[in-house]
Formats: structure tokens, C-alpha cells, sequence
């Protein structure tokens, strides 16, 4: 019999724990959704709950349908997913943007941390809706005040990913590329920045998550098109089906974006994890 604390039963006994681990947990993950669905439709069928607090699946597909369609009365689904779309995207490339040079720089000098550390560590812990009136003052009711409330939301955690990630580099493996003959650039380019990307990507997908809650407070300013607007119109006529069906689809909107940032940072950083 082998060893079991050998090499080749350790590595045997870790690969088949990790196959294990991600077939089990997408599969557990499916069954947990089918079981929602199904415990909601048990729920509202037999009446437990009245649809004015829980609509039943059926009628929230049905005014899905109607606002995929056009039947609804409202814009259809499309205009108000384009314009959040616009606003929510066009904020967190603006914050990727800014954020992460400010970050880098913050974690590579102390003259950037001391200038950026203390309004970026104020504002950080405050709720978007706090400062929305001020923001509202300042900048009018237009798409502006909108975008940057949102972009305010995606700047932080960006900013303080990356600053964080520029201590990702070892001190070993900064030495290693000096005794080589590199100068201070070459071991930022191609020692310190490889070791923050995996941080810097983790940041992007905390900030397009705050983006996405941001949406609904940020299109309370005098909206006429958005899915946080729909649901805010909804909910002032106690139309608690259009309510979860925007709920709905902007959390399978915002999911999806997830997903894709979890592909790029397993094509990007594929040693992550694995060292």
C-alpha cells in the first residue's frame, strides 16, 4: 500500500478535493435557486401571503413579458435597461479610470496616501443617499449628478484594492529581479503590478456590486428611464410584481457582469490561488 502522506497521494487526494468542491458546489448552487422558486411558488398558491406583499411567479413573468413586449404601460424593458446600462458603466469605466492610478499611487508613495488616504476614508463608510442631496445641489437633475453618485460608489473600493494589492510583492521577488541588473520601473512592470492584478480585479467586481446597488438612489433624480426608476414608479402604486421583476433583473444583470469578471480574472491571473 502507498503511503498516504506521500507526494502523489497528497496531490491526488487535493486535485480530487477541488473537482469535487466546484462540480458540487455549481450543482448545489442550481438546486438552491430551483428550491427558492419552488417554496415561492408553493407560498402564493396556496394563498399564504397576499399578493400585494408576494406576487406569484406567474405574475411576475407576466409583466416581464408585457415590458419585453412593449404591452406594458410604461417604456419597454429594453430603453430603461439601456439607459442603466449607460449610467452604471459609464460611471465604473470613469472609476477604473481614476481609481486605479490613485490607488497604485497611494500604495507606492506617501505624499499620494497622505493627500488621498483622508477624503477617500471619509466618504467611503457614508450611504450614496447621504450625500445625494448635496450632490443634487451641486450638480442639477441631470444624467451627471446620476453617473457620479454611482461613480462616487465604484471609486473606493477600486482605489483601496489597488493601493492594497501594490503590497502584494514579496520582498523576495523584488530582490530576485534586482540581482538580475532591473532597475525600480522594470520591478513595478513586471513584479509588483502582476502581483496587484488579482487584488485589482477583486476591487472591480466589489465596485461594479456597489454600482449596481447605487442604481435605484441614483435614479431618484428626476428619472424618467431606468430600472431603478421603473421600480421606484412601481412602488408608488403598490405594483409589487413590476417591483420584483426590476428587482430580478437587475440582480441577474448585475450576476452575470460577476460572472464575466470571474472568467477575465481566471484568464488574466490563472496562478491565483495555485501558489
Amino acid at each position: 500500500m502507498s503511503d498516504p502522506k506521500s507526494p502523489v497521494a497528497v496531490k491526488l487526494k487535493t486535485s480530487r478535493f477541488k473537482v469535487l468542491g466546484e462540480g458540487s458546489s455549481a450543482f448545489i448552487s442550481v438546486v438552491t435557486v430551483l428550491v427558492l422558486f419552488l417554496g415561492w411558488f408553493t407560498i402564493t398558491s396556496l394563498g399564504l401571503i397576499k399578493p400585494l406583499f408576494l406576487p406569484s411567479p406567474q405574475a411576475v413573468f407576466g409583466q416581464f413579458y408585457e415590458y419585453v413586449t412593449g404591452a406594458a404601460n410604461d417604456k419597454p424593458l429594453w430603453e430603461h435597461f439601456a439607459m442603466s446600462m449607460f449610467r452604471v458603466f459609464a460611471a465604473f469605466l470613469l472609476a477604473c479610470v481614476t481609481a486605479i492610478p490613485i490607488g497604485i499611487a497611494m500604495g507606492m508613495n506617501r505624499v499620494a496616501r497622505g493627500i488621498f488616504d483622508p477624503p477617500i476614508e471619509f466618504y467611503r463608510p457614508l450611504p450614496p443617499l447621504a450625500y445625494l442631496p448635496l450632490v443634487i445641489i451641486w450638480f442639477g437633475i441631470g444624467e451627471l449628478p446620476k453617473v457620479l453618485l454611482i461613480f462616487l460608489s465604484c471609486f473606493a473600493p477600486l482605489a483601496l484594492a489597488a493601493r492594497f494589492g501594490m503590497k502584494s510583492a514579496t520582498q523576495e521577488q523584488m530582490n530576485a529581479l534586482y540581482s538580475m541588473g532591473a532597475n525600480y520601473r522594470q520591478v513595478v512592470r513586471h513584479v509588483i503590478l502582476p502581483a496587484a492584478l488579482p487584488e485589482i480585479l477583486v476591487g472591480m467586481r466589489i465596485a461594479i456590486g456597489f454600482g449596481w446597488t447605487t442604481l435605484v438612489a441614483a435614479e431618484m433624480v428626476a428619472a424618467s428611464t431606468g430600472l431603478g426608476q421603473m421600480v421606484l414608479n412601481a412602488s408608488n402604486f403598490l405594483r409589487t410584481d413590476i417591483v420584483i421583476m426590476g428587482i430580478i433583473v437587475i440582480g441577474v444583470v448585475a450576476y452575470l457582469f460577476d460572472l464575466l469578471m470571474r472568467f477575465v480574472e481566471k484568464k488574466l491571473v490563472p496562478w491565483k490561488g495555485k501558489m
